[in-house]
């Protein structure tokens, strides 16, 4: 991979998180550039742009999921990684509907940026994977009918609560299958959940 598809498009309203993002990855070898703002990145973008794209969620005038739609309309194939401090399921759950690589909460651990960075350009020299993951298809294999009932409406991002009066059980009872089923699928956040039942999905 050339060192221009090398390189990092930091995109977070946060100078302190431009700044921090920019040097840890200048350590590991990576170019990168910075942008204040979606629009100002939006105006950058050509479709020769080549590289991925670290993308906060929060920021003022556009956001940063509408940037990640705005792209994929103009046809850009660059992968996004999601980085945000206020994460929940909806939003992982949109991120990942318009193919983010992951989704990152803040603070960012080094190690995590990294194999997901990584992840990207991968992704950038292995296209059109299709289909279920034989691993996957493995882990999902071993759910309950009841731990599928349970994910499928966490990755639909209802809450514990919601999810126990649709399935008649308690709360608590949710929170154990919705814990067997992460463990099981072989996952920490829910984000991961999500990006792993809906690149799989079908």
């Amino acid at each position: 991979m050339s060192e221009q598809e090398r390189a990092v498009f930091i995109v977070d309203d946060d100078a302190g998180v431009r700044d921090s993002i920019g040097l840890l990855l200048s350590l590991h070898g990576y170019r990168t550039a910075f942008f204040a703002s979606a629009s100002a990145f939006l105006k950058t973008w050509t479709p020769g742009l080549q590289g991925c794209i670290l993308l906060d969620i929060r920021m003022p005038e556009m956001d940063g999921l509408t940037l990640q739609r705005a792209l994929r309309e103009k046809g850009c194939n660059m992968p996004v990684i999601i980085i945000t401090g206020h994460g929940n399921v909806d939003s992982a759950r949109t991120a990942f509907r318009s193919q983010a690589v992951d989704y990152l909460e803040k603070p960012l651990q080094e190690e995590q940026l990294i194999k997901a960075i990584e992840e990207a350009f991968l992704h950038l020299s292995q296209k059109n994977q299709n289909g279920p993951s034989i691993d996957y298809s493995r882990r999902y294999a071993t759910l309950t009918p009841r731990e599928r009932e349970v994910m499928e409406l966490v990755v639909a991002g209802r809450h514990n609560r919601e999810i126990a009066e649709l399935l008649g059980i308690s709360v608590r009872t949710v929170e154990v299958h919705k814990a067997r089923v992460m463990q099981k699928i072989e996952v920490t956040t829910l984000a991961d959940l999500v990006r792993q039942q809906l690149q799989n999905a079908g």
